[in-house]
C-alpha cells in the first residue's frame, strides 16, 4: 500500500486551494492501495516536525499544501531524515516560486492526475550552514523590503505587494550597504553590496528570469550580487530582470557556484525561501539531487 502524508498550512495565501483538500483526498483514496493522512500546521516548525515524523513513519510521498515557507520547512524535515520520501508541492501561498517554475497544476483534477501518474525529477537542495532551502537564499536590501510587506497585503495583492512595497521603500529606505568578504571557486573578494541572491531555479519573488541560467538539477546555485554603486539603478535592474536581460549589467555579478562563504561586518539577516533563516556570516553549498519531486 502506498502511504501519502499531506502537510497543510491552513492560513497560507487566500485559503482557496485548502478548501479543495477533501476532494483531493477522496480522489486519491478511491484508488486501490493508497492511504492518505493529513496534518494541519498551527505554528512555526510544525511542518518540519511533521515531515520528520512522516519520514519516520515511512510515508512514500509527502504533499505540502501552502506557500514557499511551508515547502521550506517540509524540505528541511525530509533532508535531515535518513529515509527520504518523494515530495509533491500543491502551491497555495502568495508567490509559489518553485511550484510555478515546475508548472504544478492548481486544479484538484489535474493535480490528482499528476500524483497518480507519479512522474518525478531529482532536484538540488541548497544548504546555508545547517538549514536547507529549495529555491533561494538572499540577504540585504531586497529581503529587507520584502519583509516589510504585511501578511494582509500579501494575501490581498499577492506578489504585486512586493513590487508596490519596493517602489515605496527604495525612495526612502536608509539602507546601509553590506561589507562582505566573498570566497568562491578558490577566489576571495571584498565588496560593498546592496544585496545578493542565491537561486536554484530561475524564478525568484515572482520574477521568472532572475537567474536565467539556473537549473534545478545541475549541482550548482546561481549567485547574483548587486554592488553598492547601483543603488540609484536598482529599479532599472528590476525592469531588465523582468525580461531576463540584466545579467550583463555592469553593476551586477552573476556566477554559478557549488560552495561559497560570505562574511559580513555587523548583523545581517538571511532570507531562505522567503522566510527569515538566521544571520550571516554563512557558508553555502548544494546537495545535488537531494530530493525527488513529483512533476507534471
Amino acid at each position: 500500500m502506498e502511504k501519502i502524508q499531506i502537510i497543510c498550512n491552513p492560513n497560507a495565501g487566500r485559503q482557496i486551494l485548502q478548501k479543495s483538500l477533501p476532494k483531493l483526498i477522496n480522489t486519491l483514496q478511491n484508488q486501490k492501495n493508497i492511504r492518505v493522512d493529513i496534518n494541519y500546521t498551527t505554528k512555526a516548525l510544525d511542518a518540519k516536525n511533521m515531515a520528520i515524523e512522516g519520514c519516520h513513519q515511512e510515508y512514500d510521498l509527502i504533499i505540502t499544501v501552502g506557500g514557499d515557507g511551508t515547502v521550506n520547512e517540509v524540505v528541511n524535515g525530509i533532508m535531515v531524515s535518513d529515509r527520504k520520501p518523494k515530495l509533491a508541492i500543491y502551491p497555495a501561498g502568495t508567490v509559489n516560486d518553485f511550484g510555478n517554475y515546475l508548472k504544478i497544476p492548481k486544479s484538484v483534477e489535474n493535480f490528482s492526475t499528476m500524483i497518480l501518474k507519479g512522474n518525478t525529477t531529482k532536484v538540488d537542495v541548497g544548504l546555508a550552514r545547517e538549514r536547507y532551502f529549495l529555491n533561494v537564499a538572499a540577504a540585504g536590501l531586497l529581503p529587507e523590503v520584502a519583509h516589510r510587506v504585511s501578511s494582509e497585503a500579501k494575501t490581498v495583492l499577492g506578489k504585486f505587494a512586493y513590487y508596490i512595497e519596493g517602489i515605496k521603500e527604495f525612495s526612502k529606505l536608509r539602507f546601509k550597504p553590506m561589507k562582505i568578504t566573498l570566497k568562491h571557486n578558490g577566489r576571495e573578494e571584498e565588496k560593498e553590496i546592496l544585496f545578493f541572491i542565491l537561486a536554484n531555479s530561475p524564478s525568484v519573488g515572482g520574477f521568472k528570469y532572475v537567474a536565467p541560467q539556473a537549473k534545478i538539477n545541475d549541482g550548482h546555485l546561481d549567485l547574483l550580487i548587486v554592488e553598492n554603486n547601483q543603488l540609484m539603478d536598482v529599479a532599472g535592474i528590476f525592469l531588465k530582470a523582468l525580461m531576463g536581460n540584466h545579467t550583463n549589467h555592469p553593476g551586477l555579478q552573476y556566477i554559478q557556484v557549488q560552495e561559497f562563504t560570505i562574511h559580513t561586518e555587523g548583523i545581517v539577516d538571511l532570507d531562505l525561501d522567503g522566510e527569515l533563516g538566521g544571520r550571516l556570516p554563512a557558508n553555502f553549498s548544494v546537495k545535488k539531487h537531494g530530493i525527488e519531486v513529483i512533476i507534471p
